[in-house]
């Protein structure tokens, strides 16, 4: 699926609800009333309409979940990487420093890269640029100089600090517009769907 990550989808026509007949031909049945509205209305559903006419055989339903997934991923990455921006980070260097205040604990370059999905390289880049900083200071191991400690600075620690809660306050606003019944729901589906895609869900059938 295209044009879901970031770009609107040209044709948002709100109005072209799911046709009736969908349900005898195997497509899931329409959404409930509270959120056909937002369904019917966003990129997405555009996108999907699209498809659904140039290839009515095909099941587009797994568009409107992986495809929002997608949007909203982008969306959110959009917004949130802009107090880093303004704290010249990148979001991989902000992963490495969260990395760092959340265990709470010194890090060696290996134990950075699997905690931010990173690969080597890429970190011992990075650590480079938040030594340089002064946002990161390393300490070598005395039994075995090859390999290196590394932990936040104060100055690290204080930048940590200071964009999280702003992060966290747009998220919170962001999720409003849900229940909190509605964000435990989401949060739970999301989760299986991860565990999945982690390769640690249970797919054995029933």
């Amino acid at each position: 699926m295209t044009a879901t990550n970031g770009e609107p989808a040209p044709g948002s026509d709100a109005g072209n609800a799911r046709p009736e007949n969908d349900v005898a031909a195997g497509v899931r049945p329409p959404y409930p009333p509270a959120l056909a509205g937002a369904a019917q209305s966003d990129t997405v559903a555009a996108v999907v309409r699209q498809w659904r006419a140039v290839r009515p055989e095909l099941d587009t339903a797994p568009m409107e979940v992986i495809g929002r997934i997608n949007r909203c991923a982008a969306l959110l990455q959009q917004a949130e990487d802009a107090p880093l921006r303004r704290a010249g980070l990148s979001r991989p260097e902000f992963d490495l420093l969260g990395a760092l205040r959340r265990t709470g604990h010194e890090l060696t370059p290996g134990e950075l890269a699997r905690e931010t999905f990173s690969s080597g390289a890429a970190v011992t880049k990075r650590l480079k640029q938040l030594t340089e900083r002064g946002l990161v200071e390393r300490r070598g191991d005395t039994r075995d100089r090859r390999v290196a400690h590394l932990r936040l600075t104060d100055t690290g620690r204080d930048l940590v600090d200071g964009i999280l809660p702003e992060q966290l306050a747009y998220e919170t606003a962001v999720l409003s517009v849900l229940a909190p019944e509605g964000q435990d729901e989401l949060a739970g589906r999301l989760a299986v769907l991860l565990s999945r895609l982690e390769g640690r869900a249970d797919t054995r059938p029933a």
